[in-house]
């Protein structure tokens, strides 16, 4: 990777780290489902208008929009709702391993020795940032394995898309993703108008900062650095934000900050930085 596409993952990361935070603030006010078809309708209404999308590109971006908007960002702010920002944070790079095992898979990308080693050091930082236990709700936890499957799948279909602007892509994901969204939200939750009726600054914070930093911002960039880069370059950036979300959490919402976290956050930078700096190791890859 080229050194801005290392400085635009890191930045990518550092939103995402922080967007835990505003994720749990949010599912404190508005149904996640709801909150999730709210999101999507606003980043399509600031993009759709803007950036028309050929009719060939729409099935795969039908199926990204399933894929990503549904089974990725619906069901992770689910999880959000019962976890605390910190073991959302966490849950979630199992997206690491997945993204490694669907690379492989499908396009037979090779890690190598140096590269599973920062795996591991990274997912052993990832298991020690959870500190003392908090007794998670085991449902939650299953929702974001979920949703972290999901986002490794979504990365595959954005390869498969080929060459597209990444705001047109975002844009038109977010607007397939409102009518699944929204039937899931009218079938599963309940309370919707007072939600919104009644709504503060948490609710629409969270709904600013998601759709604006991390869906405008954060997904742009990253469609851009995963459509010309490996998947096992980019991915392990995703290790930096439990680090982030952590930190974050113990700030923001005075979340409990034990040496354990802060010993995982060190492991997790070094595998991080262990799997980025090691030897280029090249494999054949299909598109």
């Amino acid at each position: 990777m080229s050194p801005l596409d290392t400085l635009l993952s890191t930045v990518v990361v550092a939103i995402w780290g922080v967007n835990f935070v505003f994720m749990k603030l949010g599912t404190t006010e508005l149904p996640p489902f709801l909150l999730s078809t709210m999101r999507f309708c606003l980043v399509a209404a600031m993009i759709v208008p803007f950036r028309p999308l050929p009719r060939r590109r729409w099935p795969l971006v039908l199926a990204l929009a399933v894929v990503l908007g549904v089974g990725h960002f619906g069901l992770l702010l689910c999880a959000a709702s019962g976890l605390d920002a910190a073991s959302t944070a966490i849950g979630i790079q199992l997206c690491v391993p997945f993204s490694a095992m669907v690379g492989a898979m499908v396009y037979r990308e090779r890690l190598g020795r140096a590269g599973w080693i920062g795996l591991i050091l990274g997912m052993t930082g990832v298991v020690l940032l959870a500190g003392e236990p908090t007794h998670p709700s085991p449902p939650h936890l299953l929702l974001v394995a979920a949703a972290a499957m999901a986002w490794a799948w979504s990365n595959v279909l954005v390869k498969r898309i080929g060459p597209i602007d990444s705001l047109t892509l975002n844009g038109w994901t977010a607007l397939f993703s409102i009518p699944p969204l929204a039937a899931m939200s009218l079938a599963f939750e309940h309370g919707q108008v007072e939600a919104v009726a009644t709504a503060g600054w948490h609710g629409w914070s969270a709904l600013a900062f998601t759709a604006g930093a991390s869906s405008l911002i954060a997904y742009t960039l990253w469609y851009r650095l995963i459509a010309r880069n490996p998947m096992n370059r980019v991915v392990p950036f995703t290790l930096l934000g439990p680090v982030i979300g952590v930190i974050s959490g113990a700030l923001l919402l005075s979340e409990p900050l034990h040496w354990l976290k802060l010993l995982g956050g060190a492991l997790t930078i070094l595998g991080v930085a262990v799997v980025q700096f090691r030897p280029s190791i090249k494999g054949t890859a299909t598109t």
